[in-house]
């Protein structure tokens, strides 16, 4: 009896009863290309400060060209939280919170500006949906709809981060995330500027920088200074499995979005670590 009970638990497995932090057993499964479980998906993500808090006036263009692509394109669009996460962080801190704490009241904010987009996009069928939609029910929402609406924040909950009293990995690498996790087709990150530059166009050094139109994420981590995305960004890319390269886009520029997503070159192209299928 006991022989049969051990039989049916024990199932033989080179990992069975082994540590999965041992690189040499898990190098032969690691080392593989996982498969791309929606390599026709492009992932847009909108940026909130840049985007949706210049409130009508930058929102309802990029809205018609979101619309105008439904037919080309089937997409996942992601949303960033804008300068009220700012004020809730400075509460937040006020209080006391810990950063487990102040990340979901930053991605609610997020979640409102994707609320907005997806009400615009309504007519075409578009709606938003949750993180646990996305994570498992993706698909079925894109064979009903040609796009669908979503926070770009990771789903922290309660995690904390003992180097960082603000969380570190915030709407731009959230998106990434899903967008290689999931195979995507590519992922363009839409903001207020035409990409990055060798210093911040808007600040004191504007007049000298210039626009990089193609670098990668090992280049811009060895540069100090602001990027117009989340810096933590950079490490994630570092570990890409499946996205090669991300493009940063001018949403303010009419046909912008509309053209990275057909393939042009159009913004900054920063390549990341995945190596070519």
């Amino acid at each position: 009896m006991t022989d049969t009970v051990n039989s049916i638990k024990h199932v033989a497995s080179p990992l069975a009863r082994q540590t999965l932090l041992d690189s040499d057993l898990t190098r032969p499964v690691a080392g593989r290309r996982p498969i791309r479980l929606l390599p026709w998906l492009h992932v847009v993500k909108i940026g909130g400060r840049s985007i949706m808090d210049r409130g009508a006036e930058a929102i309802l263009p990029v809205v018609e060209e979101l619309r105008k692509l439904l037919p080309e394109h089937r997409m996942l669009i992601l949303t960033g939280a804008g300068v009220r996460a700012r004020h809730l962080y400075g509460v937040g801190l006020d209080l006391g919170l810990p950063v487990g704490s102040l990340a979901p009241l930053a991605a609610s904010e997020a979640g409102q500006n994707g609320h907005i987009l997806a009400s615009l996009l309504a007519p075409e069928g578009v709606s938003y949906v949750e993180h646990p939609t996305i994570a498992s029910q993706l698909a079925i929402h894109l064979s009903a709809a040609r796009a669908v609406v979503g926070s770009a924040f990771p789903p922290y909950h309660h995690h904390e981060f003992p180097t960082s009293r603000i969380p570190p990995h915030r709407a731009d690498t959230g998106a990434f995330l899903v967008a290689d996790a999931l195979g995507a087709a590519g992922l363009t990150i839409v903001e207020d500027v035409d990409g990055v530059y060798t210093a911040d166009p808007k600040g004191p050094e504007g007049q000298q920088a210039q626009l990089l139109r193609e670098t990668s994420a090992a280049d811009l981590a060895k540069v100090e200074g602001s990027l117009p995305f989340d810096r933590a960004l950079l490490d994630v890319m570092a570990t890409a499995r499946h996205l090669e390269h991300v493009q940063i886009v001018n949403g303010l520029a009419p046909g912008r979005l509309t053209a990275a997503l057909r393939g042009e070159h159009v913004g900054t192209i920063i390549h990341t670590g995945a190596a070519k299928a």
